[in-house]
């Protein structure tokens, strides 16, 4: 039983050494550099903004979402040439979502492609790359809001030629409607504002998020055929598109980046099944790029190699720590005290880091992550290593669609009054962090689809 004792000991004593290393760092590097006024860069730049492409991806989703999605995206206020490409992939709902189409078709600047039939995100993506011909390339998931100056700050970024990719801020557009999405908020928070904000010092954040992330074509052309065929173990792997995409642009030399001030509201799983389904996805692909990834380091800054450690060794060392502590409690009896302690106090301590950075007490609240994670993402991530091969995308089913005599009104409304951020339910971090939105043009009765929408901060 001292063999237990001992194990747990010196996993969590390794875990706490191996975090508070990994976390420091991450935390000095994540803090934000001096940067000059947008409206100074603006100026200089107008005359030569490029053109921007935004692929807006959909399958089976709600109308009003994808409505709040397209009219985010034509109020942009960027002065460069934009086009909007949306790309039905073969929905069973086309008729729920025609009037969407018929509305935004009307916009010059809009394309509406429509898809014979169900061909997964990545190729309806690819499809519509192939279409466009813009000097840079923006994924929009289409359950997301952007703010009305996301793509001038993505263009930014994007004027340094090394520049591949680069991502903006996710928060939760529903946050406030149940427990776990005021979770998971926080953990796009911590995700993008120190893990990929300590990326980006160096020109290296791993996963440009699907949600809002901006490529240059010149980029994508050299790529698109990697990107299209990517394998394992001799089976097609689909989901995960993002994460790919960015090491692949990693691999080629480029620069990723991550801009912190430009702002995309997506939805988030308000239910715990469709979470830990979302979860399990993106752990396999987390697992499959990571493989990857590990070519590159040696061509990266140190940090990153810290970074990928700590992102790996320190859940595994978590979860050898809780395992061996279980053991002692259920076969020995006894109280795993330095075990439990020690988690707790190195919670405690990242929260409260994560409250003084973001001047938000709730972040407090995030030590509840913390059971949700020992008891079931760990486990869930064992399973995730254990069916790497499965490419099952987990989320992309319909519930139900309902009958020709069951359709929910779809009524056009120019003045409906109501902002897409009212009806989403978005929660005041949302306003302020800048995210405004235009009045709606439709109005319907209920959802329609039963899919789990999220596919956002991996």
């Amino acid at each position: 039983m001292d063999l237990l004792a001992t194990t747990s000991a010196v996993a969590v004593s390794s875990y706490a050494l191996l975090s508070t290393i990994y976390k420091s760092a991450q935390a000095l590097y994540a803090q934000p550099a001096i940067k000059s006024s947008l409206q100074d860069d603006v100026g200089r730049s107008e005359a030569v903004l490029p053109s921007v492409d935004v692929i807006v991806p959909c399958f089976n989703e709600d109308p009003i979402t994808l409505a709040e999605c397209l009219e985010s995206l034509a109020s942009q206020n960027y002065t460069g040439k934009l086009r909007v490409y949306v790309v039905d992939d073969g929905s069973a709902n086309r008729d729920l979502v025609a009037p969407v189409h018929k509305i935004y078709a009307k916009d010059p600047r809009f394309s509406i492609i429509l898809l014979a039939k169900n061909v997964g995100k990545r190729k309806a993506q690819i499809a519509a790359i192939r279409s466009s011909s813009g000097d840079l390339v923006l994924n929009v998931d289409s359950d997301t809001i952007l703010a009305a100056d996301v793509v001038t700050k993505l263009v930014l970024k994007m004027h340094d030629p090394q520049v591949g990719a680069a991502m903006g801020q996710l928060i939760a557009s529903n946050r406030s409607e149940t427990w776990l999405t005021r979770l998971i908020d926080m953990e796009y928070w911590l995700a993008c504002n120190e893990e990929r904000a300590a990326q980006a010092r160096f020109g290296a954040v791993m996963c440009c998020c699907g949600p809002c992330a901006m490529y240059r074509r010149s980029a994508l052309a050299l790529l698109l055929d990697q990107y299209e065929t990517q394998f394992f173990r001799g089976k097609p792997s689909d989901f995960g598109e993002d994460r790919h995409l960015t090491i692949l642009m990693l691999k080629a030399g480029f620069r990723t980046e991550y801009v912190s001030d430009a702002i995309a509201a997506t939805v988030v799983p308000d239910r715990l099944g469709p979470y830990l389904r979302q979860q399990l996805r993106w752990a396999r692909s987390t697992f499959r790029d990571t493989f990857l990834a590990l070519r590159l380091l040696p061509e990266l800054d140190g940090y990153l190699t810290l970074d990928v450690i700590g992102q790996n060794l320190g859940p595994l060392l978590l979860a050898l720590s809780s395992l061996a502590a279980l053991a002692q409690l259920l076969i020995a009896g006894s109280v795993p005290w330095w075990t439990g302690l020690t988690i707790a106090a190195m919670t405690m301590v990242r929260c409260g880091v994560a409250a003084l950075r973001a001047r938000e007490l709730r972040f407090l609240g995030f030590s509840l992550h913390t059971p949700i994670n020992i008891f079931l993402l760990l486990p869930l991530k064992a399973y995730a290593l254990c069916t790497l091969s499965n490419s099952d995308w987990l989320s992309r089913k319909v519930a139900h669609v309902p009958a020709e005599g069951d359709k929910p009104a779809i009524i056009v409304h120019p003045y409906a009054g109501r902002t897409a951020a009212s009806k989403l339910g978005m929660s005041g971090a949302t306003r302020k962090a800048g995210l405004s939105c235009p009045d709606s043009s439709l109005s319907a009765t209920k959802s329609v689809c039963g899919h789990d929408r999220s596919t956002a901060c991996k």
